[in-house]
């Protein structure tokens, strides 16, 4: 039988409580490594918290290859710390956290399928994660086994063809045990996302590829799970989540920067303090 985590019963004030811990992990753990994506991570860390420990995925902590598991895709690698964080609390794994990036680590820099135990697919190069989930629910569903497959997408990635690509084929093939969640934070490498390549109106988008879509607030508890909710029925038809989110969420000094300074910048030790604490006190 699956692990019943004890986070799978928590209300919004538990979840949000794992939350925070899995944000200063993302931080604590960049922060050493003078390496990585902060705010990405923080803007997907209630969509993450939320598959993990909201009662939403199906996986053994002591099993990580249960055949009969949900799986996880982060399509938007470079928030890798937010998924190592998630798999430490779970009990999937027992790395130092703190050894992210360092040589000889499984916790590198983008996610890894071959090196740690929970990682999925190996991804970072951005635009693949939609096809990469998309082919493990098909698999799921021609095994017999009732799984789903969850994948978590920046804005940015949603530029690509190949993700229109995976989307027409999810429809066509009538591929219901998907879920994916945009993470729509405004950003990507190069700016902000609409001024790269406007993407609105997303939502309508994806619903003229076959999709049963939604948009809520992702950082409000009951627009989440209530999102999530909602995906647990099945119709035929794949389901996606616009999410907007807010890059470095929770953390005031990133949040006021009106560009797209921190984008694969860690913070100081000075201005990891004062992020914590911040995170903390919310």
């Amino acid at each position: 039988m699956p692990h019943e985590h004890a986070a799978a019963v928590l209300d919004a004030a538990g979840l949000e409580e794992i939350r925070k811990r899995l944000g200063i992990w993302s931080i604590r753990m960049t922060t050493k490594a003078a390496s990585g994506h902060p705010s990405s991570c923080l803007s997907a860390s209630h969509l993450v918290t939320a598959l993990f420990f909201g009662g939403y995925m199906r996986y053994d902590a002591s099993r990580p290859e249960w055949p009969e598991r949900d799986r996880f895709v982060l399509s938007k690698g470079h928030a890798a710390p937010i998924l190592y964080a998630a798999l430490k609390e779970a009990g999937v794994i027992d790395n130092d956290l703190m050894s992210l990036r360092e040589i000889g680590s499984p916790l590198e820099g983008h996610p890894n399928v071959r090196r740690l135990a929970g990682v999925e697919a190996s991804t970072g190069s951005l635009g693949q994660g939609l096809s990469l989930a998309l082919g493990m629910a098909l698999g799921q569903r021609m095994d017999g086994s009732g799984a789903r497959t969850f994948v978590v997408m920046g804005d940015g990635e949603v530029d690509e063809g190949q993700v229109w690509e995976a989307a027409m084929a999810a429809a066509k093939y009538d591929v219901d045990n998907l879920v994916a969640l945009v993470d729509r934070n405004g950003y990507q490498q190069m700016g902000q996302a609409d001024q790269v390549l406007p993407l609105d109106p997303l939502v309508e988008k994806f619903a003229a590829f076959g999709w049963r879509a939604s948009e809520i607030d992702g950082h409000d508890w009951s627009q989440v799970l209530g999102a999530l909710d909602a995906a647990r029925e099945t119709d035929g038809r794949p389901t996606v989540i616009i999410a907007h989110t807010k890059k470095g969420y929770g953390v005031s000094k990133i949040l006021a920067d009106p560009g797209n300074k921190y984008h694969g910048v860690p913070l100081s030790q000075e201005e990891m303090a004062v992020a914590i604490e911040e995170i903390e006190n919310a």
